[in-house]
């Protein structure tokens, strides 16, 4: 009889620490969760019941402290790499203007056809450094900026137009022709400066790298959407074609990246969307823009561009 009631106790005893570690564990998970789901840093807390539990728990907080640290590391030195290339680029524009101001000089002095030839080559090879740098700098200084978006009902039809009359010598020094296409006007909420750089970038690669004429299309739905198509003489790897070290002739030094992973940058901040098509030797770069709407922009314009 004793014994039976010593056992029954025991079996009591046994169940209600069996449950008591099951709440603990319980505990523990909850308390993971919720530091996942709230980006919460508190560490895991537990009564001490269990010596294996408890030595669980403080294992699991030191691995939580190591990845905290990791990633405080990681964002500094992303920083600091940032601001080194920032630097880099804007210290690379005082030499490389010495070198443009030299080439002029040499230009206006007497040469022979073939020191004409060789110095033109020379001035092509400075332009593509230029070109560079200042994608270089313009990526670098809008990853750095904490940007102040301006959102403003812009009519993008008229914006795209006001930056085409910018590079009308550049598509005829390679005689091509635009074909613009838009039905009806186009009105989004937008950072206008940063609409402008979007569609200068996307001209500008047009132009570069075109076999044949661009086109350029509107249309308005939920969203506004621009298209830039224009044929090309060789395959386009659409799924890296944003990548800013995206290169497609790496004989040619052909970099694409820089200027469209500037473009899918800023589109997305401004929550819009930005990809790449390729069919039949002819490359589309689609953007999506938030469409303008005058009872919601007017009353919450932070929002409504995320939304």
């Amino acid at each position: 009889m004793i014994l039976a009631v010593v056992f029954g106790i025991a079996i009591v005893i046994l169940v209600a620490y069996l449950f008591s570690v099951q709440k603990q564990l319980r505990s523990v998970n909850m308390q993971l969760k919720k530091r996942l789901e709230e980006n919460k840093l508190q560490p895991i807390s537990i009564e001490l019941i269990n010596k294996n539990l408890n030595n669980l728990t403080m294992d699991i907080n030191r691995l939580l402290k190591k990845e905290e640290d990791w990633e405080i590391q990681r964002t500094r030195e992303e920083k600091n790499f940032k601001e080194m290339i920032a630097n880099i680029s804007h210290d690379l524009r005082t030499p490389l203007t010495a070198i443009k101001g030299y080439q002029q000089l040499i230009r206006s002095e007497e040469l022979s056809e073939k020191q004409k030839e060789k110095l033109t080559i020379a001035e092509k090879n400075t332009d593509k450094l230029s070109d560079l740098i200042d994608h270089f700098f313009e990526y670098s200084y809008t990853l750095n900026a904490e940007r102040n978006l301006k959102y403003e009902k812009v009519e993008v039809s008229q914006l795209i137009a006001d930056c085409l009359a910018g590079y009308v010598s550049l598509f005829e020094d390679r005689d091509l022709k635009i074909k613009f296409e838009t039905d009806s006007f186009a009105y989004s909420y937008i950072d206008r400066e940063a609409g402008m750089r979007i569609v200068q970038n996307l001209i500008k690669n047009a132009a570069q790298y075109s076999a044949g004429d661009v086109t350029i299309r509107i249309y308005v739905s939920d969203v506004i959407t621009l298209i830039f198509s224009n044929v090309v003489d060789h395959h386009v790897d659409v799924e890296h074609i944003f990548n800013r070290f995206y290169t497609e002739d790496e004989t040619r030094s052909r970099n694409r990246g820089l200027g469209l992973s500037i473009v899918k940058l800023l589109t997305e901040q401004m929550g819009g969307e930005a990809y790449a098509d390729f069919d039949r030797n002819i490359l589309s770069i689609i953007i999506s823009f938030p469409k303008y709407d005058e009872k919601i922009n007017t009353i919450l314009p932070s929002e409504s561009i995320t939304s």
